[in-house]
């Protein structure tokens, strides 16, 4: 996490896979609809639009069977180094995912950047490990991919 800027929760993982891998499991939306959320989570995508400009509108499904709907609009996709979107249905933030190649390995930061702090404050004490399981569950797709 950010300690520097109250409004931005940052969470940072080095994964054992090249960054093309770790790339395309971001951008191929039959690869992220299976890893993305929280332990638990499925997704439905209804517009996957991976482009500046572009929409993105799914509906997370919560292991209780609560729906959350989600939609984003994509700022900037630079292959493979970063991924950029607004995600715009309540909370509001910006996330801002880089993607360094170390070797054969890949470090992966997930910045996530809220209009206030005290917005910030309370997504933290959900999303810090929110976003651990996150990682997780992209590792465990790499894995099998």
């Amino acid at each position: 996490m950010s300690q520097d800027n109250p409004k931005e929760i940052v969470s940072t993982r080095v994964v054992n896979f090249p960054r093309e891998k770790v790339f395309q499991a971001w951008t191929d939306p039959d690869q992220l609809k299976n890893w993305w959320g929280p332990k638990g989570f499925k997704n439905t995508f209804e517009v996957f639009d991976q482009r500046p400009g572009g929409e993105w509108k799914f509906i997370m499904h919560g292991p209780d069977g609560t729906d959350y709907p989600n939609r984003s609009v994509f700022q900037e996709i630079v292959k493979p180094e970063k991924i950029v979107f607004d995600h715009l249905s309540g909370p509001i933030f910006k996330v801002t995912t880089t993607f360094e190649s170390i070797g054969e390995k890949t470090k992966l930061v997930f910045r996530m950047l809220f209009e206030t702090a005290e917005e910030c404050e309370q997504i933290k004490v959900y999303a810090v490990d929110g976003n651990e399981q996150n990682f997780d569950r992209l590792e465990e797709l790499l894995a099998k991919v």
